[in-house]
């Protein structure tokens, strides 16, 4: 594997949405916003991800040209790929972690998501959950301003936000939980592709994963200390989500390419590479090594 700090790629910034100062002197506690917006994600929907060579990727693409077309934020990207920043929380004895890779049927992981490092534009609090071989995924956009103040429980300004403050709320009540702070940062460049069919199918290509071990609650895309995954050299994570019924020309895409589905966690790779290289500290080592 590659050492060293890895270059990003200069995406073109996302739309941006309203924001607001964090209010001093608060005491812990849920946070309340005065509106709601809803993501155009699939919150309930089910999950297959694959690990396919860049020959397989350019083919699979081929095929599903005819059923899909970019989303919202490859269609700004020349070439398709935009960035994604994730800073993924955990407890200290990495509960959250070690659920995912033993691949308990129920589970939920915690992270703060972001598109650009512009500080204009939102970040996202993100709960993603899996009941069996259902995902549930429940998001807030929040200013960068004010990351620090939500992981403290604090209040925000209603003022000029616009959000869902259910999933503010629960976002706060699941990291009080298991009193997750701030573990790691991953960034890949993602290629995507959905369908505007009442029955949503999408499928994404995700490329060059970094990750980088922090404990600031900062979401930012560049900077130094990036080291590359191994898990996509020469490879790309492909994922097709759909909710409802399973199209059939899904169907024909797995078996015409001899596909085979697996548990594939940016978030547990790149933590067990951070420790096997010594990147991560020596208390977080020993409890991941056991």
């Amino acid at each position: 594997m590659r050492q060293g700090t890895v270059p990003l790629r200069q995406p073109v910034a996302p739309a941006a949405a309203a924001g607001a100062d964090p209010k001093a002197g608060q005491k812990p506690r849920p946070a309340q916003v005065k509106k709601t917006a809803v993501d155009g994600m699939l919150a309930c929907r089910y999950e297959m991800k694959y690990l396919v060579t860049e020959i397989e990727a350019a083919r699979i693409t081929s095929y599903i040209r005819p059923f899909l077309e970019y989303d919202k934020y490859s269609k700004l990207q020349r070439g398709g790929m935009y960035p994604i920043v994730s800073l993924y929380l955990d407890s200290q004895d990495l509960q959250l972690c070690r659920e995912s890779q033993q691949g308990q049927k129920n589970r939920f992981k915690l992270r703060i998501r972001s598109y650009t490092d512009e500080p204009e534009y939102p970040r996202f609090f993100e709960i993603k959950r899996r009941i069996n071989r259902v995902i549930m995924k429940s998001r807030a956009r929040v200013m960068d301003q004010d990351v620090a103040t939500l992981l403290q429980g604090r209040l925000l300004p209603p003022q000029g936000y616009t959000t869902d403050e259910k999933a503010l709320n629960q976002f706060q009540l699941y990291v009080a939980s298991v009193q997750a702070g701030p573990m790691i940062l991953i960034r890949y460049m993602r290629e995507a592709y959905e369908s505007t069919s009442e029955n949503r199918v999408r499928i994404t290509f995700d490329r060059e994963l970094c990750y980088k071990v922090s404990a600031e609650p900062t979401v930012r895309l560049g900077g130094t200390g990036w080291q590359r995954n191994d898990l996509t050299e020469g490879y790309a994570i492909l994922e097709i989500k759909f909710t409802g019924v399973y199209p059939e020309w899904l169907s024909r895409l797995v078996r015409f390419f001899n596909l085979d589905a697996r548990s594939i966690s940016k978030f547990a790779t790149s933590m067990e590479q951070s420790s096997r290289l010594g990147f991560c500290g020596p208390a977080m080592r020993s409890v991941w090594n056991g």
